[in-house]
């Protein structure tokens, strides 16, 4: 069975930091993109930032709104991805999802961060507020 399960969010203050896990378990992890997705009160969902398996070229994706503030990573012996999140923003409040496209839709991890997974996993909340 295909579970992703993040962790890590919270409430924090505006310039503070997190780091949001995500425990994938159920498929070969080395070979499948996954990717981040926020959603904010009454805003569609957003891809946040994507990375690409590690049997392609483990390249990233990063949202504009995220670029130089937070990074993506993965650990095959955890079989877990990371997103650290610094100089974080009011404007990033909302609900944090992992995603992974078991069905390889997409040719490009930009692709994947604009459309998302064929599999999610419930999600961890992130408030910044002062």
């Amino acid at each position: 069975q295909v579970q992703l399960v993040e962790s890590g969010g919270g409430l924090v203050q505006p310039g503070g930091s997190l780091r949001l896990s995500c425990v994938a378990s159920g498929f070969a992890f080395d070979y499948y993109a996954i990717g981040w997705f926020r959603q904010a009160p009454g805003k569609e969902r957003e891809g946040v930032s994507c990375i690409s398996s590690f049997h392609s070229d483990g390249s990233t994706h990063y949202a504009d709104s995220v670029k130089g503030r937070f990074t993506i990573s993965k650990n095959s012996a955890e079989n877990t991805v990371y997103l650290h999140m610094n100089s974080l923003k009011p404007e990033d409040t909302g609900v944090y999802y992992c995603t992974t496209d078991l069905a390889r839709r997409f040719a490009t991890i930009q692709a994947m961060c604009a459309v998302g997974g064929t599999n999610w996993g419930q999600g961890t909340q992130v408030t910044v507020s002062s």
